[in-house]
């Protein structure tokens, strides 16, 4: 496409730079990538600003998958993305995610962990009284079992892995540019150019939305309706004067989490009950500053009630990023939108996609490079079960 672009790729965060990557790295491919970004610093991306962790503790097979091809892409980073001999570091640490469970929740945590163990995922499952001998700085008084990723989970640097896709993708021949979409110039079924705040016109092949919290509103400009909605998520950073061995990323019964970062710890909580109306929800989040009142309200009782070293802990710094949330089942929606048969759907990860992007990226350059998923089926997260309102069940969310 000499005038254009053959694939247009809206959003150069980790899941598109990571799709650029991928594109401009099959064998098959040998046209030429676009990716357009609003703002190349990242400063208010969901990447810069997430927790970036993996996992494998899902209860939906595809999601265990993604991120078993996650891990072993990140712990062979430098085969993958080195550019001019010099290797990314995204100081991987698999410190294992330790997911808890009341009696409420036992039954599902065992059903979750027959699910992992069969797709390859190295979980260990303890009983309550064996809890205590792996975490001696744990309360266990009202748990019924916890499950541990003893390798294969942990938690990175975001940012070193958004710019090592992007450095990469560049070195490859994609090519970015800042700007903001602002219309989709259609002929039939199909896109034919995307238009940019500038005024420019850019022809393209093929366009794929991986706007972020922003996908909903590109969405629209093609006439496709997705569920997802800005929403903004705080995390506070503290520290504990006491020394707390082999601390993982700790999930607990009341939906509060929290990791080990440098000296200290950095944690959160997951949505409550109810707060993923759409009238709750902000499309500004990114504007938005931490909700300190979760903090005092929320947080901080439960980690104190549950590490009781924690009562001791002192505040540091807090930030707030958008997660996009996808509302039906808060898994991703992928791939081709149907009408227009050349919009391709990368978004909705709900606070998942540094750590999917390696597999998303691949994945959807062999359905655009291809026409089809040629090493792991990412099928099931297709936009259908979004137009037939089947939500795709996720158990374990936070």
């Amino acid at each position: 496409m000499p005038d254009g672009y053959d694939v247009v790729i809206v959003g150069g965060a980790a899941m598109g730079s990571s799709l650029a990557y991928h594109i401009t790295a099959d064998a098959g491919f040998d046209g030429r990538v676009l990716v357009v970004e609003k703002d190349q610093t990242y400063r208010r991306s969901a990447s810069a600003l997430s927790a970036a962790s993996i996992r494998q503790q899902f209860s939906s097979e595809v999601n265990i998958r993604i991120s078993l091809h996650g891990i072993r892409f990140l712990r062979e980073i430098a085969r993958h993305l080195a550019v001019e001999g010099e290797a990314p570091d995204i100081a991987l640490r698999e410190g294992g995610y330790l997911y808890l469970a009341s009696e409420a929740g036992a039954a599902v945590l065992r059903e979750n962990h027959s699910v992992q163990i069969r797709e390859g995922a190295d979980i260990r499952l303890f009983e309550p009284e064996a809890l205590p001998e792996r975490f001696p700085w744990l309360d266990t008084e009202d748990l019924a079992c916890g499950s541990w990723g003893r390798s294969g989970e942990g938690w990175f640097d975001g940012w070193g892995l958004l710019q090592a896709f992007r450095r990469k993708a560049r070195a490859s021949g994609a090519e970015y540019r800042t700007g903001r979409v602002v219309g989709l110039e259609r002929e039939g079924a199909r896109i034919t150019a995307v238009r940019l705040d500038d005024g420019a016109r850019v022809p393209c092949g093929v366009v794929v939305n991986c706007a972020g919290a922003g996908g909903r509103a590109l969405a629209a400009m093609a006439g496709v309706e997705i569920p997802v909605f800005a929403k903004r998520r705080s995390v506070f950073s503290f520290t504990c004067p006491e020394r707390l061995e082999g601390f993982p990323l700790l999930i607990d019964t009341t939906g509060v989490w929290c990791r080990p970062e440098g000296e200290g710890f950095i944690g959160g909580v997951s949505p409550a009950a109810g707060e993923d109306d759409p009238d709750w929800l902000d499309d500004d989040a990114s504007t938005q500053e931490p909700d300190w009142a979760l903090f005092e309200e929320r947080v901080w009782p439960a980690l104190a009630q549950r590490v009781p070293a924690f009562e001791a802990i002192r505040p540091g710094r807090a930030w707030a990023g958008p997660y996009d949330m996808n509302l039906l089942d808060h898994n991703a929606i992928l791939g081709p939108a149907g009408v227009p048969e050349n919009f391709h759907l990368c978004n909705g990860f709900s606070g998942h996609g540094l750590q999917q992007s390696p597999a998303v990226g691949r994945g959807l350059a062999e359905l655009i490079v291809h026409g089809r998923y040629t090493t792991l089926d990412l099928s099931d997260l297709g936009y259908q079960r979004i137009l037939a309102k089947r939500p795709l069940l996720e158990r374990n969310v936070i």
